[in-house]
C-alpha cells in the first residue's frame, strides 16, 4: 500500500486540505477531493503521480462538506464511482440544498472559496453501511460511521490506517490538534463514541484531511477528546445569553489562538489553522449544539 498525499494549496494557504491517493497493487483510489475551486491543484498533483483523474478505480468521500467533496462530481462525470455515507447520497444527487446552506453562510465568496457544484448520477453514488468491508479492485477496506462532527462521515480503514477526515480532528505540521465544529451536527456524545470505534481499530496512523499522517495515535485521540470537551464548555455559557454572536466569534478566536501561541505556532501556523478550521464556524456549531441540548434538558 502506498499513500500519496496531496496540498491542495487552498486559497493559497499550505497545508489547509489535503487529497490522498491510495495505491494497492494496480488499484488507485482518491480519499476525498476538496473543494472544486482546487481542482486544478488536485489534476496536477494526479497527473505527477502518473495518474489521470479516468484512470481512478473510485473515489472515497469522509463526509459532503464541500472543503471535503466539493468536487467529488467531477470525477464522476468521468464515470469514477463515489463511496459515502447513507446521508450524504441524496445530497450529492441532488446539491441544491447543500448549496443553498453554503451560499447563506458564504455569500458572495462562495465561488471564490468552492467553486461549483454539479449533482452526482445516481448509478455512480455507492453508500456503506457501518463496518462494511469493501472491495475494490486489489484494495481491501473497512467504513466506518463516525458521527459528531457530521451525522454522514465515514473514516476508511485499509490495513492499519485510517483516513479520518474530521473525525479525528485538525492538526497542521505536528502542532495542537484542534476539533472543527460547524454546524449543523455538532454533537460531542456521538463525537465521544466515534473517537472510540477508531481506538477500538488500533491503528498505526491517522491520516487527517487536515492535515497529513501522524502515527502518535493514542496521544493524538486524548488530546482531541480533551480539547473538545473543552471547548464545548468554553461556549455553554453563551448559549444562555443574547450575547451577539460577532462578539462571541471575536472571544472565542481570541481563546483558540491564545491556546496555540502557547503551544509555540507562529501567526502564520495560526493563519493555517484558520483556513482550515475557521473559528467562527466552530462557534455557531457549538451555539446550536448547546441550544439544542437545554431545550432537550427542559423537555
Amino acid at each position: 500500500m502506498k499513500v500519496h498525499t496531496f496540498d491542495l494549496q487552498f486559497l493559497g494557504t499550505p497545508q489547509a486540505i489535503a487529497a490522498f491517493l491510495l495505491e494497492v497493487d494496480n488499484t488507485s483510489i482518491l480519499v476525498e477531493t476538496g473543494p472544486y475551486s482546487s481542482i486544478a491543484q488536485l489534476e496536477s498533483a494526479l497527473m505527477a503521480a502518473g495518474k489521470r483523474p479516468e484512470s481512478l478505480n473510485a473515489v472515497l468521500i469522509t463526509h459532503i462538506h464541500l472543503d471535503h467533496a466539493g468536487a467529488a462530481w467531477y470525477f464522476a462525470q468521468k464515470g469514477i464511482p463515489v463511496y459515502m455515507h447513507p446521508l450524504g447520497a441524496p445530497h450529492m444527487a441532488d446539491p441544491s440544498k447543500l448549496l443553498h446552506s453554503a451560499q447563506r453562510i458564504y455569500g458572495n465568496q462562495m465561488e471564490a472559496l468552492w467553486g461549483t457544484l454539479k449533482p452526482i448520477p445516481q448509478a455512480l453514488i455507492h453508500t456503506v453501511s457501518h463496518g462494511e468491508e469493501l472491495l475494490i479492485g486489489n484494495c481491501r477496506l473497512r467504513a466506518w460511521h463516525t458521527p459528531g462532527h457530521a451525522i454522514h462521515h465515514v473514516a476508511w480503514q485499509v490495513e492499519d490506517t485510517i483516513f479520518t477526515g474530521d473525525v479525528a480532528g485538525v492538526r497542521i505540521g505536528g502542532g495542537l490538534v484542534v476539533p472543527p465544529c460547524p454546524p449543523p451536527d455538532i454533537d460531542v456524545e456521538a463525537w465521544d463514541q466515534s473517537i472510540e470505534i477508531l481506538r477500538k481499530q488500533s491503528p498505526k496512523q491517522l491520516i487527517l484531511t487536515h492535515f497529513g499522517a501522524y502515527s502518535d495515535v493514542d496521544y493524538h485521540l486524548q488530546e482531541l477528546q480533551e480539547r473538545l470537551h473543552a471547548w464545548a464548555d468554553w461556549m455553554r455559557p453563551y448559549a444562555e445569553t443574547d450575547r451577539p454572536a460577532h462578539e462571541i466569534v471575536s472571544l472565542f478566536q481570541d481563546f483558540v489562538h491564545q491556546e496555540l501561541r502557547a503551544a509555540g505556532l507562529n501567526e502564520q501556523a495560526i493563519a493555517r489553522y484558520e483556513a482550515a478550521n475557521p473559528s467562527f464556524m466552530s462557534v455557531a456549531g457549538l451555539l446550536r449544539y448547546w441550544k439544542k441540548k437545554l431545550e432537550k434538558q427542559k423537555n
